[in-house]
């Protein structure tokens, strides 16, 4: 994929008075401090476009990206122990429920996992979430650096199975630089545009 412009747009706390273009669209998901905004960046070769933090839940609104002029790619809240209030924590779910429901366009999620640890009870939510919007996924074991071959191997297995995943997840290192082809090419077989 060759990028040729990516540009922050908008943020929505709601997407009921969504007023964009109904563009193709790729979300992108995971817990609090999972790397989201930092693979985000690395698939568009931007090192700041969408801003990063080693402060979980950063990111608090659904955040908009035109990608090439032609898709976008939206920053989902990070779900999981983000110091904020429970109340907080409600709105933020409703607020990814609703857009994985009524975003239109929307092509395929992607969820990011942090390879080192089994999925959690809240990504496996998130999994039975995707399930029932019938939204299609990739799903991402990211932080691929941090372990050796034979540790990677063994959390991928683990990973595919209890997520219930047909193949392992595809693996991904922003420190790296790895995982960025074998993305992009999942995202581009959901996206199907002409600038694909």
């Amino acid at each position: 994929m060759k990028i040729i412009s990516a540009e922050y747009i908008k943020s929505f706390t709601t997407v009921r008075n969504n007023d964009l273009p109904h563009l193709p669209a790729i979300a992108f998901s995971g817990r609090s401090n999972v790397g989201k905004s930092s693979l985000i960046n690395h698939l568009l070769l931007r090192k700041k476009l969408v801003k990063t933090s080693g402060t979980p839940g950063k990111t608090q609104l659904i955040n908009i990206f035109l990608i090439n002029s032609s898709f976008y790619f939206v920053d989902l809240p990070g779900y999981g122990f983000a110091n904020v209030p429970i109340r907080v924590k409600e709105q933020w779910k409703q607020m990814i429920e609703d857009f994985l429901q009524e975003w239109p366009n929307l092509r395929a999620t992607v969820q990011l996992v942090d390879i080192r640890h089994r999925p959690s009870r809240l990504d496996l939510d998130f999994r039975d979430l995707i399930k029932q919007t019938k939204q299609s996924h990739i799903t991402v074991a990211n932080k691929s650096d941090k372990l050796n071959k034979k540790g990677i191997s063994t959390q991928l297995k683990e990973i595919q199975k209890l997520l219930g995943l047909q193949k392992p997840p595809l693996l991904h290192s922003t420190l790296q630089k790895t995982g960025r082809e074998e993305l992009w090419t999942e995202i581009n077989s959901y996206l199907k545009t002409d600038s694909c």
